[in-house]
């Protein structure tokens, strides 16, 4: 199992902050297209990849990253300073 977090708007269209996720996925990109089949506010979620960063045991990283001895993934929008 892994725990999967999501942020910010990410987690507002999905409703939660965060879920336990079993996988079969060996990739994080493989992880969300299992996600956007379960039901359409993880589709609506995940439409724009281009608008969202990944990390894996808090670091930050590609969806093509391997999930291998991954405890954590997390969701958000690129941070924006002022």
């Amino acid at each position: 199992m892994i725990k999967v977090l999501y942020f910010a708007w990410v987690r507002e269209r999905i409703g939660v902050s965060y879920e336990m996720v079993e996988t079969e996925s060996e990739t994080i990109i493989g992880l969300v297209d299992e996600l956007r089949q379960r039901e359409p506010r993880y589709e609506i979620a995940f439409a724009d990849l281009s608008a969202l960063k990944v990390a894996v045991n808090q670091e930050l990283c590609d969806f093509d990253t391997k999930l291998s001895g991954a405890s954590e993934i997390a969701f958000f929008p690129p941070m924006t300073g002022g």
